[in-house]
């Protein structure tokens, strides 16, 4: 409900059955890539890579390999379905990820023991 209009009218507020129509209509290949893009998005923030004086708060290496897993699985998972043309940019980015977040740690992992690379192989 929104506090700033209590009684909302129901011709102009969008249903539950609105959205699972809206919903319906995106193509699974954008839900795929938009949600890889957010994983990307978040990892690169928490590996620091975020723009200003605060990046380096933000960083947060141990959140950024949770991310970049989900991520790998994700991208491993569905480039079958998805093709070479959307699956090619992110298993780039992918890569780029793994490979700041290895340029980020103190302690690097092993060659193939950094984060999804146990599903893309080593990027080193």
């Amino acid at each position: 409900m929104d506090p700033q209009n209590p009684n909302p009218d129901p011709l102009t507020t969008p249903s539950v059955d609105d959205h699972v129509r809206d919903i319906a209509e995106v193509p699974a290949v954008e839900i795929i890539t938009t949600a890889a893009v957010h994983l990307m998005s978040a990892a690169a923030v928490k590996c620091g890579l975020a723009e200003g004086p605060e990046a380096e708060e933000l960083k947060d290496l141990d959140e950024a390999r949770r991310l970049i897993n989900a991520l790998a699985g994700l991208v491993t998972a569905a480039a079958p379905d998805i093709g070479s043309q959307h699956a090619a940019p992110l298993r780039d980015g992918l890569k780029s990820l793994q490979l700041a977040f290895r340029e980020a740690s103190v302690f690097p992992d092993a060659p193939g023991q950094g984060p999804g690379e146990k599903l893309t192989g080593s990027v080193v």
